[in-house]
């Protein structure tokens, strides 16, 4: 069995089950402006993105609101699932919710009053344990749990006198604020989802009273419910639709242990030796956690990187899903400044990861190379360096253990970002079946180049992998790290102030302050004071950044220089010593 297929094996346990029901009438309207849709996919689909479902209620002044609303249903559904696996549910859906809202926005910009693209919109994404909520407007979702009823969403009105009208919708403005929430969801938990047709006269006693009574076909329940609404006299269109979650995604652990464990560990190899298709013909690096070959296929004659998982963690659940994830990540990143992982033999019994060969030399091998580099080289790498993590921002993923040793130049001076193994993807960690992978005891990575937040808290971001970037970018001009903090996976600093930061000037004195200052304001302990964005920090390594030059003119000297401060400090207490001694 493939290595490839060890995450799907996990995907093909207990899956998520929830059942749909749905239905939507006219009423006494001439035209049904309201529109639901859902959307329970293929297990593997199912497993990374969820089950959706979603409601909307075309504003009735519209004589578009009709195709406003089903648009609105259609459309998130179909982009949803185009998006990245690694994406996480929030990201993904509002990006999709932004784009649509634009469509919405722009088109109603093209018409007269009476074609406006107006409509409420309210959906729910249920994935792993938790349901994501997304709402604008005044249709509304309910959760039912053990005999009770809550109502999740926040009406978005506005009253005057009798009179109700929506203070939000899609498409009535050009950027718009979704309400968001996650709730975890229990077996047995039904989700409704209705229109103002339905909820303005149905109380939520009411609307409960329903499920009291025994049935269990969600689509003759969503029609009781209303033609119910109409039996109270509804005057609007009438949409209900329900998501029962009847079986929620279980893995035990020692299952997966035990699937894993089903795949072969490779002996530790020697040159000459074969495995599958491919011939053993240098071992380029082996430790205790993994063994890297260059290898020669024998079906082409090309030349590929084959990484190992160590026989000393066959018995690890949590290694083991751990190299099946980074497998799932190299199948999935095509960058030209990225590592490409390469198909792995489908007949293949054995558990290995298969990379291209990048032939050329590390950024550590250039930095020995070049001792002392101008701020133009630097520029240059650096411009390199920020692509393939900004293509690794937009996938919701996170290097976690960049540093020198893991870049590469390759013959034609292209840069290479290699070693996927401590990547951390968003996407995954809301799959319950990851939980017990993410839940790590200890940060993967270099200690040497990682963020604070990381080494600390195991909280990550594209900020994390910011801190490490600017840690190499001094680390190559200076040839040393910028903090003295003494860290290990098993000694790690007590808290954030432990970080201090050391004048780059104080190594090399031809530095400029204003660079000086952008690495200091990069690799700040904390992550809300760093740059934000890989750009910006870029441009200020290129551009004299005035204002970061200003506050530091108008701090006090102590913080400016304390060094400076503390020696005239030591300096004029002891001639006062000495003044007071003679006297």
């Amino acid at each position: 069995m493939a290595l490839w297929s060890s995450l799907t094996l996990l995907e093909q346990s207990t899956p998520l089950v929830v059942n749909v029901g749905g239905f939507s009438c006219a009423g006494n309207k001439a035209q049904n402006e309201d529109a639901f849709a859902a959307l329970t996919p293929v297990k593997n689909e199912r497993h990374y993105k969820g089950i959706v479902g979603c409601i909307a209620d075309g504003v009735s002044c519209s004589d578009k609101a009709q195709l406003a609303s089903q648009l609105a249903v259609t459309q998130f559904i179909e982009d949803y699932y185009c998006t990245p696996d690694s994406w996480p549910v929030k990201t993904a859906a509002v990006k999709v919710l932004s784009a649509l809202n634009y469509w919405l926005y722009q088109h109603s910009q093209q018409q007269p009053v009476k074609g406006s693209f107006l409509t409420t919109f309210t959906a729910v994404v249920i994935k792993s344990t938790t349901a994501y909520l997304f709402h604008i407007g005044d249709s509304r979702l309910y959760l039912i749990r053990q005999q009770s009823i809550e109502q999740l969403t926040n009406d978005h009105c506005l009253s005057q006198g009798k009179q109700r009208y929506l203070s939000k919708a899609m498409g009535a403005a050009l950027h718009i604020e979704v309400d968001y929430q996650q709730v975890e969801v229990k077996q047995g938990d039904i989700f409704v989802l209705t229109t103002d047709g339905v909820h303005d006269v149905i109380s939520d006693q009411l609307l409960m009273q329903c499920f009291n009574k025994i049935e269990n076909n969600l689509e003759i329940q969503a029609k009781n419910i209303v033609q119910l609404a109409l039996a109270q006299g509804s005057g609007d269109n009438v949409s209900c639709l329900l998501l029962q979650v009847d079986q929620l995604p279980i893995i035990d652990f020692n299952e997966t242990q035990y699937r894993l464990q089903q795949q072969v560990i490779p002996p530790i190899m020697k040159p000459g030796m074969k495995i599958d298709c491919y011939e053993i013909q240098e071992v380029i690096h082996s430790s205790s956690r993994s063994h890297l070959y260059l290898v020669k296929s024998l079906k082409d004659n090309k030349k590929c990187i084959l990484k190992a998982p160590s026989p000393n963690f066959s018995e690890d659940g949590h290694y083991l899903e751990h190299f099946a994830c980074e497998q799932w990540l190299a199948q999935r990143i095509n960058h030209p400044n990225l590592i490409k992982g390469l198909p792995h033999p489908e007949s293949s019994h054995f558990q290995y990861i298969l990379y291209e060969y990048v032939e050329g030399q590390t950024l550590r091998q250039w930095m020995y190379d070049n001792p002392k580099p101008s701020l133009e080289q630097v520029r240059t790498l650096a411009n390199q360096l920020i692509k393939p993590l900004r293509a690794l921002q937009r996938l919701c993923m996170v290097h976690r253990d960049l540093k020198p040793d893991n870049i590469m130049f390759d013959k034609n001076g292209v840069i290479k970002i290699i070693d996927l193994g401590a990547m951390g993807v968003k996407g995954l960690a809301e799959v319950n079946n990851q939980k017990f992978m993410n839940a790590e005891q200890f940060p993967l990575g270099s200690t040497d180049y990682i963020a604070p937040e990381y080494l600390l808290e195991c909280q990550y971001s594209h900020l994390t992998d910011l801190f490490s970037f600017a840690t190499i970018i001094y680390e190559i001009l200076a040839g040393e790290l910028p903090y003295n903090v003494v860290k290990s996976p098993y000694h790690r600093p007590k808290s954030y102030q432990s970080w201090h930061y050391n004048s780059i000037r104080e190594k090399r004195p031809d530095i400029p302050l204003w660079f000086d200052l952008v690495l200091k304001k990069a690799l700040s302990p904390y992550p809300n004071k760093r740059y934000q964005s890989f750009s910006a920090f870029y441009f200020d390594l290129c551009t004299p950044n005035q204002s970061l030059i200003s506050q530091y003119q108008d701090q006090p000297l102590i913080e400016r220089h304390p060094v400076l401060f503390w020696q005239a400090l030591s300096a004029i207490l002891f001639i006062l010593l000495v003044v007071q001694v003679v006297n």
